[in-house]
């Protein structure tokens, strides 16, 4: 049976009736799990069997394990890492690069483990002098470059370990002044600016299979309609400008950046171009009305959502995850990370 164009959320730290009961008839075609849903490994890799059994198939289950405040997985049961920022402090530039890999290459351990096959990581927004601080030290760098270099890196170490990386918030949260979680943001830089600097990360890593849109309005590109919703940024920026041809999901729609019903916002995405719609909060109404208004996974969805997926049906690469998580920890305390 064919899934349906959204990604869901689940209140607790395992299904309901009602939950299991509406996931086997919307088939979203994923999930995602937040710090509620995240109690031990036992818990999660439960809940991750329950989930996939609810609509009968190996459906991705995705988090955002970014490190230093951005981390739904922590201690005591799970280490923490560092946030992205923090490896600007290594001097060594191949160094620099190769800790971020064996750092995102330890969380894809610790995601695959307990049945997480996506990770909503790396963070490719370039922030600039005067931006909230909503993408802050989640950013790698304040130099476009830099970002690309080490955001490859981290997308390699998690397809390295079996994991879907998700490149985000394309076309890039770095210049807003607003924290889209609750308001809406808007960038009134030029399209020469935004070419760049915001928008060459995205370009950089365009053969990623995921994306992740951001809830920013660009005036130079539509002077009313955030990214998520916008048909002009979806068709002729993201997949014309930059070459992306992923599968591009939205951001959390219950965030306030967006207006309207949950239909609403799930059928302005889906107009624009986007393939999948992300709501996050498990909340049963707003998701009943999220399944209502999103097509199948049929054609270029499908298509877009069978080659990421292909990228990890493979074994990760072998990990000795102690003395790589040590050699980890060394370096960042010497370098004072």
């Amino acid at each position: 049976m064919t899934s349906r164009a959204f990604i869901a959320g689940c209140l607790g730290t395992s299904l309901t009736p009602d939950e299991r009961a509406f996931f086997r008839d919307a088939r979203p075609w994923g999930f995602i799990l937040f710090k509620r849903n995240t109690q031990d490994p036992a818990q999660v890799a439960a809940l991750t069997a329950q989930m996939r059994d609810s609509v009968g198939w190996q459906a991705p289950i995705l988090i955002d394990q970014e490190g230093g405040r951005v981390q739904r997985m922590g201690p005591p049961h799970w280490p923490p890492y560092p946030p992205a920022l923090a490896f600007l402090a290594i001097n060594d530039p191949v160094q620099q690069r190769e800790l971020v890999r064996l750092s995102a290459r330890l969380m894809a351990h610790d995601l695959k483990s307990v049945g997480i096959d996506v990770d909503c990581l790396p963070v490719l927004d370039v922030p600039v002098a005067g931006s909230h601080d909503v993408i802050g030290n989640r950013a790698y760098a304040r130099d476009p470059a830099m970002v690309a270099t080490l955001g490859r890196a981290a997308a390699e170490g998690l397809l390295a370990g079996g994991v879907l990386p998700v490149v985000k918030h394309m076309p890039g949260h770095g210049r807003a002044k607003a924290d889209s979680h609750h308001d809406l943001p808007v960038v009134e830089a030029s399209l020469d600016e935004l070419r760049a600097h915001d928008f060459r990360p995205f370009r950089h890593l365009a053969d990623m299979p995921l994306a992740m849109t951001a809830h920013v309005v660009f005036t130079a590109l539509d002077t009313r309609r955030p990214a998520t919703i916008s048909r002009k940024i979806v068709r002729e920026i993201m997949r014309g400008e930059l070459g992306y041809d992923g599968l591009i999901m939205t951001d959390d729609i219950s965030m306030k950046a967006l207006s309207g019903t949950f239909e609403e916002k799930a059928k302005a995405a889906i107009r624009a171009g986007v393939d999948l719609v992300l709501h996050c909060h498990g909340i049963m109404d707003e998701m009943v009305a999220v399944a209502g208004a999103v097509p199948e996974m049929t054609g270029q969805r499908a298509r877009r959502a069978a080659m990421a997926l292909a990228r990890i049906r493979h074994e990760p690469e072998p990990l000795d995850v102690d003395s790589t998580r040590a050699q980890l920890a060394s370096a960042l305390a010497l370098s004072g990370g």
